[in-house]
């Protein structure tokens, strides 16, 4: 196997404000993406396809304001550019099935990097059957402080490039050896995979 370099690898994360009675289904507000050096190439709101019931001010720092053209784009044309930047890349992020899941966008399950499933993080934080979240990680495995106040999709996401850069070279080993070292994710989100 050729070894990776820098230019296969983007992490995303997404911020979701609430729709329906209560706001308790979860729509995409914004989206970001970085590269590998945690350069943002992609930062996104969306355009609602639902009216908002719960924009989930306090910890998402968005209101109907961000929501708007021309800051916010239509859903379609946020999911085609994500995924024509997505395509061929290895994707790393944290419960990247929740992000593959609100923008609609299945992803090859071998080119992802999901930092809540590689098992020696969850076994350094001696939780190997459970899912540990990004804030814990960040402080626990690299002393960093991240969604302190508001979520930011764009640090969330170098905050994973972040943790899987930290272990890259014996994640990248365990691949390709055929030992893929993560957990699977949720069953229920199968259709988030190719």
């Amino acid at each position: 196997m050729a070894p990776l370099c820098p230019e296969q690898f983007l992490a995303l994360s997404c911020t979701n404000v609430g729709v329906g009675p209560g706001g308790t289904t979860t729509m995409l507000a914004r989206v970001s993406i970085v590269d590998y050096k945690g350069t943002v190439i992609f930062d996104r709101y969306v355009l609602p396809t639902m009216p908002v019931t719960d924009y989930r001010t306090v910890t998402t720092g968005i209101g109907a304001s961000h929501l708007q053209p021309p800051e916010a784009w239509p859903f379609q044309a946020v999911q085609q550019q994500v995924a024509n930047l997505l395509k061929g890349k290895i994707l790393v992020g944290h419960s990247i099935w929740n992000d593959l899941s609100v923008l609609g966008i299945p992803h090859p399950a071998v080119a992802t990097r999901d930092v809540a499933l590689y098992q020696p993080f969850r076994n350094a934080l001696r939780s190997p059957q459970q899912t540990v979240g990004l804030q814990t990680l960040a402080w626990q495995l690299l002393c960093r402080r991240c969604q302190d106040e508001q979520i930011n999709p764009a640090e969330n996401a170098r905050v994973a490039l972040d943790l899987y850069r930290s272990d890259e070279s014996d994640w990248e080993a365990a691949v390709s050896r055929g030992n893929w070292p993560c957990a699977l994710p949720p069953s229920t989100f199968s259709r988030c995979y190719m």
